[in-house]
C-alpha cells in the first residue's frame, strides 16, 4: 500500500517522514511513481513541473523584475494598502524567529521581501528576493507558486520542493483574493530553515491573508457607498425597474427588482452597445453612471427570460490554467464570464455527465465525501443565480436544449491544475490515457474559421449525453 508521509503529534514533520519525502522526490523527478505518495497537491505539482522539463537540481536561470517594474507592480496590485497589516501580524519584533515575509502578486513575482539580513542573504542564493519570479514554471513546487496554482493555503516542507536547492527551506503561504472580482490578488508567504519553522505558522499566514482581504473589502464598500449616493436620485426617477452596479458588477442600489448582490458582467465589460444580454435577466439596456452602470431589464417576465436561453451554445473554456472562463451564445446575444475555481470544477463535472448528478455525487467528485452536500448546494445556488435557465436541478444538469462543449489544454495535467478534487484528478488520468474525450473534443489552439481569438463562442460538436462519466 502507498502511504502519504506523516506528521508527528505536534504537527512537526518527523525525521522518518522527511526521509520518505526525499525518497519520493528522487523517484518522482525521474518519472517513476513514488512508493510513498506525497500529499495530492504536492504530487500533482511535481507531475506538472516534471512535464515542463524543469531541471530538478537548480530549476531555470533566475529571472528578476527591474526596480521600476517592481514599483509599478506594487501600485497596481493593490497590496501596498494592506502591507502594514501584514507586517504587524507576521513580523513580531519581540521574537527572533528566523523567518522571511514575502508578498507576491498574482503572477508569483515577489514584490516585498523582509526579514533578518543574514537569512535574506541565504535566500538570495536561490533567487528568493524582491523581484524574483516564483511561479511553478520558473522554480518548481514552492509555497508561492503552488499556493497560487491551488488557490489554497499551503505548507511546502523541505523535499516537497521540486528543485533540490530549496530543500533546506520550508515555506507556508496563503492566497489573498480581491473581494471585488474573486480573483487572486497575490499570496502571503513565510519562509525559513526547514528544521525551524513551527507548524502553527500556516494558521498565522492564513489569518494575515484574511485580514488583508477584510481591508480590501472595506475599501470596496466605501466605493459602493459613494456610487449609491449618486444612484439614489436616478433610480427614484426611473419609470421602470433598474439597478446600479459598480465596474465589477456589485450592486449599489436597486428599484423595482428583487435584491441581488452581484451581476456577472461580461468578461470584457459592456463595451459601447446600448443593449446587452445576461442569462439571468435577459436583454438589458445599459448606460454608464459615475463609476458604474445603470442597468434596465427589457425582458418582461421570467418565462421570457428563460425562452431567450433556449438552444444556447455554452463553451467551458479551460485552455488557460489560470483563468477558466464560460462563454454562452443565446438567441438574444452572447455573454462570457471568468469563473471561480470551484464553479469551474462543478461545471466540468456536469459537462462530462449530461444526464446530471445529485448533490451527493458532486460532493463525492469534489471532496471525496458524499455527505458534504450543503457546500455543493450553496455553490450551485450561486451558479443558478447567474446562469438562469441554462442550469437545472433534481438532478443538477445543463438544460436539455443547451449545446455544451469543453475546450481543454493540450496537456491533460494542465486541466484545472489547481484542483485536487478526486473527480477532476480521475478525469485527468482518463484523458491522459486516451480512454475518454471532453465534450466537443476541442484542445487549445484548435480554433475554427471565424472564431475571434479568445472571445467568440466556438460551435459545438455534440457527443452523446452519456459519452463520458467521471
Amino acid at each position: 500500500m502507498r502511504d502519504s508521509a506523516h506528521l508527528g503529534r505536534t504537527g512537526e514533520v518527523s525525521r522518518e517522514a522527511t526521509e520518505q519525502l526525499t525518497r519520493a522526490h528522487e523517484q518522482a523527478v525521474t518519472g517513476n511513481i513514488p512508493r510513498q505518495l506525497p500529499r495530492p497537491e504536492i504530487g500533482d505539482s511535481w507531475e506538472r513541473v516534471r512535464r515542463l522539463g524543469l531541471d530538478p537540481e537548480h530549476g531555470r536561470a533566475p529571472e528578476h523584475l527591474s526596480t521600476a517594474e517592481v514599483e509599478h507592480r506594487r501600485r497596481s496590485s493593490g497590496l501596498d494598502a494592506v502591507l502594514p497589516t501584514l507586517r504587524q501580524t507576521l513580523l513580531d519584533p519581540t521574537t527572533d524567529l528566523p523567518l522571511i515575509l514575502a508578498v507576491a502578486d498574482s503572477q508569483g513575482d515577489v514584490l516585498w521581501h523582509e526579514g533578518p539580513r543574514q537569512l535574506r542573504r541565504s535566500a538570495d542564493l536561490i533567487g528568493f528576493m524582491t523581484g524574483g519570479r516564483w511561479g511553478e514554471e520558473s522554480v518548481g513546487t514552492n509555497g508561492i507558486g503552488t499556493a497560487l496554482r491551488t488557490g489554497r493555503p499551503l505548507r511546502v516542507h523541505s523535499a516537497e520542493h521540486y528543485v533540490r536547492n530549496q530543500h533546506a527551506w520550508t515555506c507556508v503561504s496563503a492566497p489573498v483574493r480581491d473581494p471585488r472580482t474573486g480573483r487572486l490578488a497575490g499570496v502571503v508567504d513565510l519562509s525559513g530553515p526547514a528544521r525551524g519553522v513551527h507548524p502553527q505558522l500556516l494558521a498565522l499566514a492564513v489569518t494575515a491573508a484574511r485580514l488583508a482581504e477584510t481591508e480590501l473589502r472595506a475599501s470596496q464598500l466605501e466605493s459602493l457607498h459613494r456610487l449609491r449616493t449618486v444612484a439614489a436620485p436616478v433610480l427614484a426617477q426611473s419609470p421602470s425597474p433598474a439597478l446600479v452596479v459598480d465596474r465589477d458588477g456589485w450592486t449599489a442600489a436597486t428599484a423595482g427588482l428583487p435584491p441581488v448582490n452581484r451581476l456577472r458582467l461580461p468578461t470584457d465589460g459592456w463595451g459601447s452597445a446600448p443593449v446587452h444580454w445576461l442569462p439571468s435577466l435577459g436583454e438589458c439596456a445599459v448606460e454608464p453612471l459615475a463609476d458604474g452602470w445603470l442597468v434596465r431589464p427589457l425582458t418582461g417576465s421570467p418565462e421570457a427570460v428563460n425562452e431567450q436561453s433556449e438552444g444556447a451554445r455554452l463553451v467551458l473554456d479551460l485552455s488557460r490554467s489560470d483563468r477558466p472562463e464560460l462563454f454562452v451564445r443565446g438567441g438574444a446575444g452572447s455573454w462570457s464570464h471568468a469563473l471561480s475555481p470551484r464553479h469551474a470544477e462543478l461545471l466540468l463535472l456536469l459537462a462530462t455527465h449530461r444526464p446530471g448528478r445529485t448533490a451527493a455525487e458532486l460532493a463525492e467528485g469534489l471532496f471525496g465525501e458524499p455527505a458534504r452536500t450543503v457546500t455543493v448546494r450553496a455553490e450551485l445556488s450561486r451558479l443558478r443565480r447567474y446562469l438562469g435557465a441554462l442550469l437545472e436541478h433534481r438532478p443538477y444538469r445543463f438544460a436539455g436544449s443547451v449545446h455544451v462543449e469543453v475546450v481543454g489544454p493540450t496537456d491533460p495535467y494542465q486541466l484545472l491544475p489547481s484542483s485536487s478534487a478526486p473527480g477532476i484528478r480521475r478525469l485527468r488520468a482518463l484523458l491522459d490515457g486516451g480512454s475518454v474525450l471532453l465534450p466537443g473534443c476541442r484542445a487549445m489552439g484548435t480554433a475554427q474559421p471565424g472564431d475571434a481569438p479568445g472571445r467568440a463562442v466556438p460551435g459545438p460538436r455534440r457527443q452523446p449525453d452519456d459519452a463520458l462519466t467521471v
